[in-house]
């Protein structure tokens, strides 16, 4: 499917002009006397920085009141920039209000779900529907745009950061009017409201626009349709922001391109970027992403660089925050382990990442982030992290061939469904445990366990027939053209594998009536009267020696081509089926009833992606040990190698020019944590 995106890529040129990858940070200067930015610009280039994203948090300096306005320090920094030959990235520095305007103006702020309003002090404090702060925040834009419009540091625009962070939800006075108006513009009748959203449940048959209300704290649980309707309006209000931002600077800046950076990472689930990425809102996507310790921490870094390319339609994309050691923001902030930070960062550029950035430059000295880490520590430029930022840039330097390369399609596809993950999670559902992006984490960390390359795709944007297999964990809402879309994908010669609780509501979060799995029921060629949930510590054994837990489903078979692949063997369901494949036209369509976990998605995979002949392309020892990804132009393949574990991996076999990694005499053996990468003549 064709991409809105743009090609203006903010590359950096390289000494003989060409491209090259972007690398940098944040760069905070108003937060250090003016004697340390001239060093701070000799350091970056040092480290082989060659883009900092600046003035991100800089309102209350810029514009210290109403009427007065301070460029002078910003002028100083983007001159000395320049000078030292470090594009810009300048933000618009909306993200947060300063005291001033807050103190006018508290009805900016935003307002809890019990009423609660929160208050200066941190970040992000404003209400994206307020007008009030729509006005000063395009004042300041258009001042921006307008002074540095032709500065030759100025290489892409940077709109407000991190978008809907801390103020996805606000249920204010004018978080309702502008609901109600996105809500005129979806239905344009109250009759055809009323119906979406069922209200002859509960007596809540709207007979007037006025007594709509964002679901505020209720006696009981609010409408479900309704909280479905306030997240995609949420998702909307912050996209209609970013729409008004970049339409001052396209006005005044035509040739600058534009971004704001995603949070495509574990948890963050209030905004639909593929739906953001595909407006037009952006010239190209960027993202900021930090690992969350844990059993699946890179397998997470992984889907959420995948699920980045997929959104930005495989094209390149910039990271433009991720950390070079320990945040500050969770229990326990750890740092990273000897070859991580080469690792993580270099990951993501196996993933499209044509830019690599950090949270920050230079480390705070004061304030609320002052012990995340930075690219120059407290420690100060005589420490291992410096020496490791500095030897990264220079990896990067020696990657430059890639840029404006795209990764290479894989034969398999996980989608990946913004309605579904926030309408599957909803109350009142059969079970509160249920987690969707844990559940579609799990089906990559399986792929990764036996080696097997897959793309993660929004479900909506993208083109399924390229893809052999397409696995779609909890697809919990599938409207009627989806669904026959999907119908049309297998029976064309596509697999198809889908789990419990998929393929249960249309997009109004209605049952589709007559048995479950709803709207695919036909499809999987089975028919479930009841779900049967599992209480926390209750799991089921299937006969292919695999356990199951969270979830079980009492399956009748109705297609007549539907093979079963494994039985429940204890449970109330023991001896039904647990996982069936029904053969459809040329392809198939299977259904896991049962949350496995990677661990037992593995053992199930290669009898799931067997009909379509998918397999592992790297050598049996190194599967489960190294990450495979590719990424090409017009002449050449680039394979990603990635050790992700801790122990050396040998890679017999394994052929081509050697950009960065290990000497390949002998054949190539990645050390722990350790990247490869080779470029090979393109087929």
């Amino acid at each position: 499917m064709t991409s809105p995106l743009t090609s203006r890529f903010p590359y950096p040129a390289g000494s003989d002009g060409g491209r090259r990858l972007g690398y940098g940070a944040d760069y905070n200067p108003e937060q250090w006397p003016r004697e340390v930015w001239e060093e701070d610009v000799r350091l970056m280039r040092e480290a082989g920085v060659n883009i900092v994203s600046l003035a991100i948090f800089s309102w209350a300096r810029l514009q210290p009141t109403a009427d007065t306005w301070d460029f002078g320090w910003l002028d100083e920094v983007m001159d000395l920039l320049h000078a030292g030959g470090i594009g810009v990235d300048l933000a618009t520095a909306t993200a947060s209000p300063p005291p001033w305007l807050t103190t006018a103006h508290p009805e900016i702020l935003p307002v809890t779900a019990t009423g609660d309003t929160l208050w200066p002090g941190a970040r992000q404090h404003w209400r994206p529907t307020s007008p009030v702060f729509r006005t000063h925040a395009l004042r300041l834009v258009r001042e921006l745009a307008t002074r540095y419009a032709g500065h030759p540091a100025l290489v892409a625009w940077h709109v407000n950061n991190e978008l809907g962070c801390h103020n996805v939800y606000d249920y204010s006075d004018d978080a309702a009017l502008a609901f109600r108006a996105w809500l005129r513009r979806r239905y344009t009748t109250l009759d055809a409201l009323n119906h979406a959203w069922g209200t002859a449940f509960w007596s809540q048959r709207y007979s007037d626009w006025d007594q709509i209300l964002p679901p505020r704290l209720a006696a009981s649980h609010p409408n479900p349709t309704q909280q479905l309707d306030f997240k995609r309006f949420s998702s909307d209000a912050l996209k209609d922001h970013l729409l008004a931002e970049r339409e001052v600077l396209r006005e005044l800046t035509p040739d600058v391109p534009v971004t704001t950076n995603f949070m495509v990472m574990g948890g963050t689930k209030g905004m639909d970027y593929a739906d953001w990425a595909g407006s037009g809102a952006i010239d190209f996507v960027a993202n900021d992403h930090y690992v969350i310790p844990g059993p699946q921490d890179r397998d997470e870094l992984s889907f959420a660089a995948n699920l980045t390319s997929g959104i930005a339609g495989h094209r390149p994309w910039f990271l433009m925050e991720h950390s070079t050691g320990a945040v500050n923001w969770q229990s326990v902030n750890l740092p990273k382990k000897p070859g991580e930070l080469a690792r993580d960062s270099l990951l993501h550029v196996a993933h499209g990442a044509d830019a690599v950035c950090f949270f920050q430059w230079r480390q705070s000295a004061a304030g609320a982030e002052k012990y995340h880490s930075a690219m120059v520590p407290h420690a100060g430029t005589d420490s291992a992290l410096f020496r490791s930022v500095s030897e990264l840039g220079r990896t990067l330097e020696a990657l430059a061939p890639i840029a404006g390369a795209e990764r290479e399609p894989a034969r398999v596809a996980v989608l990946f469904d913004w309605d579904s993950w926030w309408t599957s999670e909803h109350d009142s559902h059969p079970t509160s445990r249920l987690d969707y992006h844990r559940e579609a984490l799990d089906w990559y960390s399986a792929l990764l366990r036996l080696g097997i390359r897959a793309d993660v795709v929004p479900a909506h944007s993208t083109d399924l027939t390229s893809y052999d297999v397409v696995i779609a964990p909890v697809l919990h809402v599938v409207p009627q053209p989806f669904g026959k879309e999907l119908a049309r994908y297998v029976e064309d010669g596509g697999h198809l594998v889908t789990t419990y609780f998929s393929g249960v509501v249309d997009e109004n979060d209605h049952i589709w009536l007559g048995g479950y799995p709803g709207a695919l029921r036909e499809l999987l060629g089975i028919r479930i009267e009841e779900f049967g949930p599992l209480l926390d510590g209750v799991t089921v054994d299937l006969d292919n020696e695999t356990t199951g837990s969270l979830w079980t489903d009492r399956i009748t078979v109705t297609g007549p081509d539907v093979e079963v692949l494994a039985s429940y063997r204890s449970g109330t369901y023991a001896s039904r089926p647990a996982v069936t494949r029904c053969t459809t036209g040329r392809g198939s369509a299977a259904y896991v009833s049962t949350r496995l976990g990677a661990e037992g998605l593995a053992a199930l995979l290669p009898e799931l992606l067997g009909p379509a002949g998918v397999s592992s392309e790297l050598p049996d020892g190194a599967r489960g040990s190294v990450e495979l990804t590719v990424r090409r132009d017009a002449g050449s393949r680039y394979l990603f190698l990635v050790n992700r574990g801790d122990v050396p991996v040998p890679l017999p076999g394994v052929t081509g020019e050697l950009l960065v990694g290990p000497a390949m005499e002998g054949g190539l053996v990645l050390s722990p944590r350790e990247v490869a990468v080779i470029r090979q003549p393109a087929p």
